[in-house]
């Protein structure tokens, strides 16, 4: 369709004479191009200019919307002097032909304001390259094989998300990549670099005879009162991760590299990722953008009482500005953790922020046909005079020019609609950036306002900002107590969980926007004041309910593996990154992994026994991804593991795959030097020590407590020789140590042992050699006659010192988990079994002949109900398990967990299974001897 069949709207032409005078230079124009040529001209005296002045080009284009690729043709071959008036003429005619289009409704908002972008980063590059090549010609820039002597433009804020508007300016932030040049090149290169970014600002916004092509700001880049208007991409990253600021972040949002080297841009935004896009959902942004328009507003006196007559659509009351930051701001919010938010655009943002949840579609769509009404009026406001404004008019004829502009007859009619829209959108973005009036508490006991009365004194209520925003979300979370089953109960664990928070504004934030998690922290409350008390040391873990796959299928170990992986190693490349970030970024995963087990198990969505799994899963993912980082990181000071590298073998419960929320790790590291003598490094050491220390190391790694907590406390004592052994084992030490001094425990113990993690070029094959040989010793060792006398001299020590009166003590005590769980590590060991877990052991037992079928079917069926008491009450307490304290929240899932009725029938049925279990177990051991090893 050629341009006037496109047509859709035309301008009322309120100056006829203008119009006339205008139209008739365009005799052979289908009649719908002259009305528009007409409306143009009778409400805008700047686009009568240009129709003037380009009367004899514009018939011929039209019909080519290609504009700005057709009018900067072979530009790349003028000197800057030429450039400089070519560009002008270019920028003339663009704009002309843009704002035909967007009058007549050619073109959609999109294609107007991508056509005035693209011309500016057509200018921008065409502008820096020709002063390049006249610092070059000069001797004056350093050689180098980087595209445009490395230096590139950002284009900020419209121009980055290829939304100009028609009299825009272009916010640019111009850096060089210092790669690009030998140290001793560095200051001179510089100086180029600093004289073409000036002189192409010049070129670009000087005013001449021939008008210009852009204003240019340059005053997006760091620290701009000090520093040259083009710096090195380092220096710009020190200074954004060391003192970047909000407003800072949410510029970036729509950078994007226009001109010079892309590709050396495109780097550095990568580079910046981190600083942009938090990894933990920031909803302290709100407060932060919500301040920086209430200084807007009253720098730029636009607050109070919205009058239509001077109203700026930028920045006033309802305009674009709110919109952009309501975008903004959620992006801000939930991009780190989800790419698909990150929309350089406003419309485009709004979409994505919709798609995902984040914002209801019928907001993003009303939105959406507001901003770009406004937009569209914005366009005309400036089309009027050429000038850099967004206020409209002052007086009745000039709002009256406007809305002729936009096809409205009725001025009254047009400015009561955009009232109405401007009050609109006031009313969608206030309601997120500052919340209503605080609602009321709902009717409260003495006891509960007396609890409620000691939350000021709490660290997490301490600053003025958290006790905003917590006066705000206080009625919802005490209204949702008040409903909850055991109200008393939830609020004295909310306060306790509360009590415990070292800082509340991000949490409390976090509630205000999303009150589903209120209601996820009142049961976690009402019901495990354990799982209550993680979440007060790592609250950050609840980004992770938003983060999209809170709720998605288990990914199993080596997905769980695969992350884990990718957030250290983002950690470590991360610019300010290395080992100690690293660290923290698993630390930051496992926690919110771990939480995610304990919701889902508090929740009924996964029983004891797949928690018990996924925690496993979990641990062995954390230890198998921290493990070769720490090794590198030893490696660079004492050289790559000696000879076949080293294994960390997961003992006992992670072993045997059935860890609960509360677990440590069983570890012990075994290596093989495969004969080196020691390592090779700046600081080598010989292989003993080299492992000792790695090892050492690695406990640090896990176990030490940093800024994000500690990842698992780490048991080594089941190494060869317990405390006195060395924390690292050679794979020869440890078969002579299994083959000839090891004792019955120890052997038990090996029944539980699985590699988890590996280290060094050969690790995997070292891996299936310590899983030989533990079979190799199970098949040598289990038939020692001394199994069954150890085992039973073992089992009267563990219960002469640890005696229990606890009717619900599930692990510790004949008939209990510990004592089926020995007695299954002896069918293991006796048959030289491979399988790990205790009911497969059982089942072993079983087909070696050790265990009749009912013994074996009655041992599996106690195990299985202990374990889903003692995993059920290790998410609920973090001592003793104590039916009051736990409260009846906690009493209704533990009788769920374990299928009984009542809590008469879980004492009385436990007290018959254990009886039943001891008995089963004392009846199969020997009488212990006299003396001996145990």
């Amino acid at each position: 369709m050629s341009f006037a069949d496109r047509i859709t709207r035309c301008p009322l032409p309120l100056d006829a004479v203008r119009a006339r005078s205008v139209t008739d230079r365009f005799p052979a124009l289908p009649q719908p191009l002259r009305d528009l040529i007409a409306g143009a001209a009778g409400t805008s005296p700047y686009l009568t200019g240009l129709l003037e002045r380009e009367a004899e080009w514009l018939p011929g284009a039209l019909d080519h919307d290609d504009v700005v690729a057709r009018e900067t043709a072979g530009f790349q071959d003028l000197d800057a002097t030429d450039l400089g008036v070519a560009l002008r003429r270019a920028k003339r005619r663009v704009a002309l032909l843009a704002g035909l289009a967007d009058l007549g409704g050619v073109w959609p908002l999109e294609q107007v304001t991508g056509a005035l972008s693209d011309l500016a980063d057509r200018a921008v590059d065409l502008a820096l390259r020709a002063h390049l090549a006249h610092e070059i010609r000069r001797g004056k820039l350093p050689a180098t094989e980087a595209d445009a002597g490395g230096i590139f433009a950002l284009a900020m804020g419209k121009g980055g998300a290829r939304e100009l508007n028609y009299s825009s300016d272009i916010d640019l932030i111009v850096l060089y990549d210092d790669a690009a040049y030998a140290p001793d090149d560095q200051h001179v290169a510089r100086a180029a670099l600093i004289r073409a970014t000036r002189k192409m600002a010049a070129t670009l916004s000087d005013v001449t005879a021939h008008g210009y092509v852009f204003r240019t700001d340059l005053r997006l880049r760091p620290d701009p009162s000090v520093t040259p208007v083009c710096i090195s991409a380092s220096a710009a990253l020190s200074y954004y991760e060391a003192e970047g600021r909000t407003w800072e972040r949410a510029a970036y949002i729509k950078a994007r590299p226009c001109a010079g080297d892309i590709e050396a841009g495109h780097r550095f935004l990568r580079e910046m990722r981190p600083f942009i896009w938090r990894k933990h959902l920031d909803f302290a942004a709100i407060q932060d953008a919500h301040d920086m328009r209430l200084r807007i507003r009253e720098h730029k006196g636009l607050g109070g009482r919205l009058e239509l007559a001077g109203h700026n659509m930028k920045l006033g009351r309802g305009g674009i500005r709110e919109i952009e930051f309501f975008t903004q701001t959620r992006q801000l919010i939930a991009g780190g953790r989800d790419p698909d938010l990150r929309c350089r655009d406003t419309v485009g943002g709004l979409a994505a922020l919709a798609a995902k949840g984040w914002i209801p579609p019928e907001a993003a769509r009303e939105l959406t046909a507001h901003y770009r009404e406004h937009r569209d009026i914005e366009h005309r406001i400036q089309m009027v005079n050429d000038a850099q404004t967004h206020c409209l008019p002052r007086d009745h004829e000039g709002l009256r020019q406007i809305a002729a502009m936009m096809a409205e007859s009725d001025t009254d009619a047009w400015c009561a609609r955009l009232t109405t829209r401007l009050e609109r959108v006031h009313e969608l973005t206030e309601s997120f950036f500052a919340p209503g009036e605080v609602a009321e508490r709902p009717d409260l006991s003495d006891e509960a306002r007396a609890t409620i009365d000691r939350w000021p004194s709490y660290p997490a209520l301490r600053s003025n900002r958290a006790q905003q925003i917590f006066r705000r979300v206080e009625p919802e979370l005490l209204a949702r107590m008040a409903r909850a089953g055991h109200p008393d109960e939830a609020l004295a664990r909310f306060d306790a969980f509360l009590s415990g928070l070292p800082a509340g504004v991000q949490l409390f934030a976090l509630f205000e926007a999303n009150p589903q998690l209120i209601e996820l922290i009142v049961d976690i409350c009402g019901t495990a004041p354990a799982l209550a008390g993680y979440l007060a040391r790592h609250s950050a873990v609840l980004d992770a309910v938003l983060g999209g796959s809170f709720f998605a299928p288990w990914p199993g170990v080596a997905g769980l593996r695969e992350q884990v992986t990718q957030a250290m190693e983002a950690a470590l490349n991360a610019p300010g990154g290395g080992y100690e970030r690293a660290l923290d970024a698993g630390r930051r995963w496992a926690h919110e992994w771990h939480f995610r087990i304990g919701v889902h198990h508090l929740r009924g969505l996964i029983d004891a026994d797949e928690a018990a799994l996924q925690y496993a899963d979990l641990a062995e993912a954390s230890i198998a991804a921290l493990f070769p980082v720490t090794t590198a990181e030893f490696a660079r000071k004492h050289g790559a593991p000696p000879g076949r590298g080293a294994v960390v073998v997961g003992m006992g419960s992670l072993g045997a795959r059935q860890l609960n929320a509360r677990s440590d790790l069983d570890l012990i590291v075994i290596y093989d030097a495969a004969g080196a003598d020691s390592s090779d490094g700046p600081k080598p050491l010989a292989a003993r020590p080299y492992y000792a220390r790695l090892t050492q190391a690695m406990i640090t790694a896990v176990s030490a407590p940093t800024a994000e907590g500690r990842l698992y406390e780490v048991d080594m004592r089941l190494r060869p020789s317990g405390r006195q052994g060395p924390v690292a084992t050679s794979i020869q030490s440890f078969r002579d140590y299994q083959m000839s001094e090891a004792w019955t425990w120890e052997h038990l113990a090996l029944t539980r042992a699985r590699v988890v993690a590996c280290a060094g070029d050969q690790g995997l094959e070292l891996a299936n050699e310590v899983e030989a040989l533990r079979l190799e010793v199970l098949q040598q060792r289990g038939s020692d006659g001394r199994v069954m006398p150890d085992l039973a001299q073992m089992r009267a020590r563990l219960f002469a010192a640890r005696a229990t009166d606890n009717p619900f003590e599930a692990k510790a005590g004949p008939g209990r988990l510990q004592d089926i769980d020995l007695l299954a590590q002896s069918c293991a060991l006796r048959v030289a079994e491979p399988s790990r877990r205790s009911l497969t052991q059982l089942r072993a037992g079983r087909r070696g002949g050790l265990l009749s079928a009912q013994q074996a079917d009655t041992l599996s069926s106690v195990q299985r109900l202990l374990w889903r008491l003692h995993a059920s009450a290790r998410l609920l307490t973090e001592g003793r398990l104590d039916l009051d304290a736990i409260g009846r929240g906690g009493q209704e899932f533990l009788l769920r967990e374990t299928g009984m009725a009542d809590l008469d029938a879980l004492r009385v049925g436990l007290e018959q299974r254990i009886a039943q279990s001891a008995a089963l177990i004392e009846s199969l051991m020997p009488e212990p001897p006299e003396a001996g090893a145990a």
